[in-house]
């Protein structure tokens, strides 16, 4: 009798291991975040280099790693991604890219295929210039936007990011966009860069032929918008923003 009631306690042990093994594994997966980055390195035929924007990933990462989640980086070849905007003057990219992990995350991207879109509450499309060649076209990527979004998930973008969102489309077939208030790098803005005759359609017309309700404030001007947890910022000075409304939208 006594060997018996050891071994029912033995295997409720292991029941009860296994429960909180399987609880933390839940609360891990639910606080991760799917960062998007480019791996288009050439702004047109100009042969200027270009990449994801650091500002743009570091201001935002810091947000949500600061507040308990996970990141990590996929892009549309994987592997390193190329930068954009390397200024370490800035203290959040110096803390990004001094970051052993987020370091070793951002050159080793994951590709679209080894993402498991079950294990990320939100996703989010940094800008860059480079975002404008490759983002808008991948199909993966899109589909996993698609996913995260169907299952209650965050989906945001900003600057350039928002061409990653431009082809994203829905279970019923409409874009994600259709209807919804949205904002991302404007024409003016564009022109002002003297980039809007380099990069290969205007993100700001793109956005609103897809059916979005678009949003803008004057050039450099910080606009974020959420709809339906769908979250734009329109330029590199909104990229905190955007990750504060990440926070606020998954109920931080």
């Amino acid at each position: 009798m006594a060997n018996a009631l050891v071994k029912l306690a033995l295997a409720a042990s292991v029941i009860s291991s296994n429960s909180d093994a399987m609880a933390q594994t839940g609360q891990e997966m639910e606080k991760k975040i799917l960062f998007v980055v480019t791996s288009h390195d050439t702004k047109g035929s100009t042969g200027e280099p270009t990449g994801y924007y650091l500002g743009e990933v570091s201001h935002p990462w810091e947000v949500l790693t600061d507040a308990g989640y996970e990141v990590d980086f996929v892009s549309p070849k994987g592997g390193k991604a190329p930068v954009d905007g390397f200024d370490l003057t800035d203290p959040v990219n110096k803390k990004f890219w001094d970051n052993a992990e987020a370091r070793q995350k951002v050159v080793n991207t994951l590709t679209p295929a080894a993402v498991k879109p079950q294990d990320y509450q939100a996703i989010f499309y940094a800008g860059g210039h480079g975002a404008m060649w490759d983002l808008a076209d991948d199909a993966k990527i899109a589909a996993i936007a698609s996913e995260i979004y169907a299952k209650n998930g965050v989906v945001a973008a900003v600057c350039h990011g928002p061409a990653g969102l431009v082809n994203i489309k829905l279970a019923d077939g409409s874009y994600l966009v259709n209807g919804k208030k949205v904002n991302a790098f404007t024409n003016e803005e564009e022109a002002a860069v003297g980039m809007e005759k380099v990069v290969p359609f205007a993100l700001e017309s793109r956005l609103i032929e897809r059916g979005a309700k678009f949003e803008k404030s004057g050039n450099w001007q910080t606009h974020v918008v959420t709809d339906q947890r769908l979250i734009t910022g329109q330029n590199p000075q909104s990229a905190k923003a955007v990750g504060q409304a990440i926070l606020a939208a998954l109920g931080e």
